[in-house]
């Protein structure tokens, strides 16, 4: 059998904002697949880019392990790797150049090589993964190793032939999850993992995926790697998964990182069930929709699992927008599951998007005021981003000729016309931030005149804080009219 070093392209150092945050997950997409492939009689390695310095330092373990098959594969769950930014494309085509000086064979499966491929393939990689790569990677290192390989049979595959790109057939995902192996955690070193979330958050969380895929259809969302299918592992599976995490590291939070947790109905219950008969204490939180949190019964069951915070793509205090999405949902929605996520003592928090097609200053201020009424535990907002794949994205594509993807998580750039210019978007992110800020702070000071004894050392720091924000906020607001203009 051969030797295959893994690799993925996420460098937390390139993206200032999420080394600043100083909350990594491991790139379990990765691990998945190296599981299947040391499974299948593989020697397999693993070099970890998130803590790397630069791509160059791969040539240390491609001399150390002398691999046959160089393969950079993304981790699909995570949507830092989903966004496509350029740090590490540009970090991706050099470990491809190192590898291939070593003589490896070289793969790549991730979203932004399955939208790019063509780019990826000109830059020496020999084959591009498109999609869900597990069974393609088997298939293709078994193909590869034939006496008289037939790519072109191979679904799921781009290469290059007698000069020319050759895309195969697409490949159906998988259904049975559950007949994959676990993540090769092993491979990983976690020290560094755990070292760096107790310095910035006091805990240490690790991550796990129990679906894959997203049956809905907002317009502006790219689904390059599973697609519109949503398939689930069982509920029993995933609760292995987790005492054996809980055995081996200790972890103290969990981050579903599925695109939706238990869409399946009955699935959040019995996982609940099976999560007290084991005797899991812990903590998680997920990603969800607000149409999913409305239903009570389904709340209380997160609730007894250990859920703590649900992530809802609210995306818009304007129905008119949410309506131009595809969203699906309704502001009365997100109004009614915040309230009874707070009732049974979860945290709700928003995923905001500004930007939108259409989009004008009443929509933004209807926004301003859902995230002021129902003051979630926190937001995450950003500018619509358009992405290949997505309806969005056709309506747009002909101004983005300069630029077409983000260097790093944090640049916001608006890369098509809009209502307003790309400096009214960055400064209005800054403002929507600082103005929830201040009402955080207002509302436990509210409750602190009413019960002081009640606030801990936390609480009073944001009351505290609350005055600064306010501040900012104020010069924010004129900032934002300057620009409007």
């Amino acid at each position: 059998m051969s030797r295959i070093l893994f690799s993925h392209s996420y460098f937390m150092r390139f993206d200032p904002k999420q080394w600043s945050a100083g909350q990594p997950y491991a790139p379990i997409g990765t691990l998945y697949a190296a599981a299947l492939m040391r499974e299948q009689g593989h020697e397999v390695s693993f070099m970890d880019t998130m803590f790397a310095y630069g791509p160059e330092e791969v040539i240390l373990s491609l001399k150390k392990h002398q691999p046959d098959y160089f393969v950079i594969y993304d981790d699909g769950f995570n949507y830092l790797t989903k966004m496509c930014l350029t740090n590490m494309r540009e970090a991706a085509f050099e470990m491809i150049k190192f590898a291939r000086q070593k003589g490896c064979t070289v793969i790549v499966c991730s979203s932004d090589a399955t939208d790019h491929f063509e780019k990826y393939l000109e830059e020496g990689a020999h084959f591009i993964i498109l999609g869900e790569g597990e069974q393609t990677l088997s298939e293709l290192v078994d193909t590869i190793e034939k006496d008289t390989p037939d790519f072109i049979s191979l679904p799921g595959i781009a290469f290059i032939h007698n000069n020319a790109v050759i895309k195969t057939v697409k490949r159906t995902v998988m259904k049975d999850l559950d007949s994959l192996p676990l993540p090769a955690w092993d491979l990983v070193d976690i020290k560094p993992y755990r070292k760096t979330w107790l310095k910035h958050a006091g805990y240490f969380s690790m991550n796990v995926a129990t679906t894959r895929g997203c049956p809905f259809k907002c317009n502006w969302c790219a689904k390059p790697i599973y697609g519109n299918r949503y398939n689930t592992r069982s509920p029993k599976h995933v609760v292995n998964e987790l005492l054996m995490l809980r055995e081996q590291f200790g972890f103290d939070h969990i981050w579903f990182c599925d695109d939706i947790f238990g869409l399946k109905p009955g699935w959040v219950e019995e996982f609940a069930d099976l999560v007290e008969a084991a005797g899991l204490k812990f903590r998680f939180k997920i990603q969800a929709r607000v149409d999913l949190m409305i239903q009570e019964n389904y709340i209380r069951s997160l609730a007894r699992a250990g859920c703590e915070n649900v992530w809802m793509g609210a995306e818009s205090g304007s129905q008119k927008i949410l309506d131009a999405m595809n969203k699906g949902t309704t502001v009365e929605q997100i109004y009614e599951s915040t309230r009874l996520l707070k009732k049974n003592n979860i945290r709700p928090s928003f995923f905001i998007q500004f930007g939108y097609l259409g989009e004008t200053r009443k929509d933004i201020e209807q926004t301003i005021k859902m995230i002021n009424d129902l003051l979630p535990h926190d937001i995450g907002v950003s500018v619509s981003y358009p992405l290949p794949g997505t309806a969005f994205f056709e309506k747009v594509k002909t101004q983005m000729r300069e630029k077409t993807n983000w260097t790093d998580s944090d640049e916001l750039a608006l890369m098509f016309r809009n209502t307003y210019t790309p400096a009214f978007y960055k400064q209005l992110h800054r403002y929507v931030h600082h103005e929830f800020r201040k009402q955080q702070g207002l509302d436990i000071l509210r409750h602190a005149v009413r019960k002081p004894l009640s606030q801990g050392w936390r609480e009073w720091k944001k009351i505290f804080a609350s005055a600064w924000y306010a501040m900012r906020s104020f010069q924010g607001r004129l900032k934002l009219n300057r620009y409007a203009r």
